[in-house]
């Protein structure tokens, strides 16, 4: 395979700018398909080739398989690259690919259905020896979801089969509300992702979320690039993600890489990867999850750990080439912590808050990153997710961390908008996460309660 010239960007916002830029790494040409809100973006300005695909409502632009493909088509693009979000996990788009002669930067169409539909991926999962958990496989109707929560015992969680995010996800404490909450999820997971299908996980009241970074090349090499703690999270979305996760034990986190890498090489899977777990945190016991078949926001923890640039990676993998390295050449330095920053206002309930961005200076420093579409005057849209920027740290040991983390984003500057700096300030700081005694649930269940209080009075001053 020869190899890639010129890309399709298939995304937008900072996941746009990455790609790009490695592109610029790798000797490629870059093509930025934009929505009309988009016409002024960093990533119409940085790629080589802009086309413009439709209105800002992202049904119409960046949703739209035929729209995106003409794209390619047109500039005489070889390869696309969806990022994460929009397209990513739909197997339609690798097949429409296929059809026209481009390469899909990413796995194939039957490794995302495989391992896209959560019951699927769990029955191969169980099939392989992963620990999966009790629950259920895709329940025929909510008779049969009373009768296995049952067996399971409460709460449980209902889940949508097809999607991730937290869309068509509910907990259920009781049998009383369980047709209430059925219906909704199902509502919800059809709206969502075309799929109304749902399926039963046991609730772990003090889980850990923990994933496995895992990268295969077309020479059938499978490697991992340790593991991630993404326990911080609000409404099922991740706010900080950090690596490695120190408050797993070594054996487990040993099994935990063990399991993704047989699970990848079950999927025959190309490209990158990312699985997921949830680790009781009482009882040090795991089981899988999920597994998300494309780049991860917070990739960028892991390529400070490792110095190992992932999003390239995935483009020599898509050019035919084997991995730059092999497991052995996998060291973790240090630790990494990312945040993300969104434009909305945690004091009026986490409401988006797009505007023009009248001054935006970003946070500089010894081991800082920041990933980030915005600049001085940049409008940012109402219409797609709040996210402006990552600012990742990266230090000796988690503490030193902690601190730098603190440093940048105390002295960022952003005006115009609203955004949750302060919120992430407070969280990384609260005594519970500098502790890690913190689980999925910490944040809406026990930090929100005090710091609606005005009881994040913790927060050092800048230095």
């Amino acid at each position: 395979m020869p190899p890639l010239q010129r890309v399709l960007v298939a995304n937008r916002g900072e996941i746009a700018v990455r790609i790009i830029r490695a592109c610029i790494d790798e000797g490629i040409e870059s093509v930025a398909i934009v929505s009309e809100a988009d016409r002024e973006s960093m990533a119409a300005y940085l790629a080589d080739q802009v086309v413009c695909i439709g209105p800002g409502n992202a049904a119409e632009s960046y949703l739209d398989l035929k729209r995106v493909i003409s794209a390619a088509v047109l500039t005489q693009c070889d390869a696309l690259h969806p990022g994460y979000g929009f397209l990513a996990e739909r197997p339609e788009l690798v097949e429409i690919c296929n059809e026209n002669g481009i390469v899909f930067i990413g796995p194939s169409a039957d490794a995302i259905r495989r391992g896209g539909d959560k019951v699927q991926a769990r029955a191969l999962a169980h099939s392989l020896g992963i620990s999966t958990g009790a629950g259920s496989s895709a329940l025929v109707d909510v008779d049969e979801a009373e009768l296995i929560a049952d067996q399971v015992g409460f709460p449980v969680l209902m889940k949508a089969a097809a999607g991730g995010g937290g869309r068509g996800m509910v907990l259920v404490e009781d049998s009383s509300d369980i047709r209430e909450r059925f219906a909704s999820a199902s509502n919800e997971a059809l709206q969502a992702f075309g799929d109304g299908r749902l399926y039963i996980e046991r609730f772990i009241s003090r889980a850990r979320h923990v994933e496995v970074q895992v990268l295969a090349d077309t020479h059938g090499n499978v490697v991992h690039l340790g593991e991630r703690d993404c326990t911080a999270q609000r409404r099922y979305q991740k706010v900080v993600e950090e690596a490695p996760a120190n408050f797993v034990a070594p054996e487990v986190r040993a099994q935990l890489h063990h399991a993704a890498i047989t699970l990848a090489r079950g999927l025959d899977y190309v490209g990158a990867a990312t699985v997921e777990f949830i680790v009781d945190a009482q009882t040090g016991d795991f089981s899988f999850l999920e597994v998300n078949t494309r780049v991860q926001v917070e990739h960028p923890v892991t390529e400070m750990l490792t110095g190992i640039d992932i999003v390239r990676e995935q483009l020599r993998i898509a050019g035919g080439q084997p991995l730059s390295f092999s497991q052995s050449d996998v060291v973790l330095t240090g630790h990494a912590i990312e945040c993300r920053l969104n434009a909305e206002d945690p004091g009026a309930g986490f409401l988006p808050s797009p505007g023009r961005v009248t001054r935006w200076i970003p946070p500089v420093g010894e081991d800082i990153r920041v990933d980030s579409h915005v600049y001085g005057d940049y409008l940012i849209p109402p219409y797609y997710d709040s996210m402006i920027a990552k600012v990742i740290s990266h230090g000796e040991d988690r503490d030193t961390c902690l601190v730098k983390m603190d440093r940048a984003l105390g002295h960022m500057v952003i005006d115009g908008v609203s955004t949750n700096r302060d919120f992430l300030r407070d969280v990384i700081q609260h005594p519970d996460f500098v502790a890690g005694d913190h689980h999925t649930r910490w944040v809406e269940q026990e930090f929100l309660a005090g710091w609606a209080d005005g009881q994040g009075d913790h927060r050092r001053e800048t230095v």
